[in-house]
């Protein structure tokens, strides 16, 4: 398991922060149609009950676009990931197949608001993350987005630099059908731990019913 940090800038401005790592060995690939049922189920009930309008009070997104403020963010321009899959199920539009590990945080993100980061836990360098803010000019190559102005967005670091932000993750660290370990980082500043272990606990579960998760590690960090 990777020893995670959070930045005194991170804290200073988000003190309610609190975070979950769920670690493990899975197996990967390209399609599950149990996920899938389980990802249309959601968007049918998603598209029965909210709004444009609504996503943005749902509690964690909520918290979230509010810690883009204090960072200095603008969180209608660089949207945290949950509230960008909501609105494109609200939208119409289908959400990306992209590979089973993908699609699987993809709904605990969806169901739960947390903007998950899921990366190839043996792409990452060193041992040690921690969660800063980022600085302008940072390079940062999203995945799919090319480069990623950062300034302002919480960042996590490892031993090279970022690998992941609320609003994307790197190309550097993402995940495909080679990925032997996860890692998948909860981003929580709702202040809500009941509700972060349950994000938490979801994402193990789904991971061992779609991926064959094993030597599964739930831990959290604060400050």
């Amino acid at each position: 398991m990777f020893q995670i940090t959070l930045s005194q800038e991170l804290t200073d401005r988000c003190p309610e922060y609190r975070g979950a790592a769920v670690y493990a060995e899975v197996t990967n690939t390209p399609f599950c149609e149990g996920l899938w049922q389980e990802i249309d189920a959601f968007t049918q009930e998603l598209r029965a009950t909210e709004t444009a309008d609504s996503i943005k009070l749902q509690p964690v997104i909520a918290a979230t676009r509010e810690a883009y403020r204090r960072l200095g963010k603008d969180p209608s321009r660089y949207r945290p990931s949950a509230e960008a899959l909501r609105r494109r199920l609200l939208r119409g539009l289908e959400l990306y197949r992209i590979d089973t590990l993908v699609d699987l945080i993809n709904l605990v993100s969806l169901r739960t608001g947390y903007s998950i980061g899921g990366f190839d836990a043996d792409k990452i360098q060193g041992n040690k993350l921690c969660l800063g803010v980022g600085q302008a000019g940072e390079p940062f190559e999203g995945i799919g987005r090319g480069v990623l102005n950062i300034e302002g967005l919480p960042v996590f670091r490892d031993a090279q630099g970022g690998i992941g932000t609320p609003t994307s993750d790197h190309e550097r660290t993402k995940m495909d059908l080679g990925t032997r370990h996860i890692l998948a980082l909860i981003n929580g500043y709702d202040d809500d731990e009941t509700r972060l272990r349950t994000a938490a606990e979801m994402t193990r579960d789904l991971l061992c019913r779609y991926a064959e998760g094993q030597e599964v590690v739930l831990a959290y960090f604060t400050k």
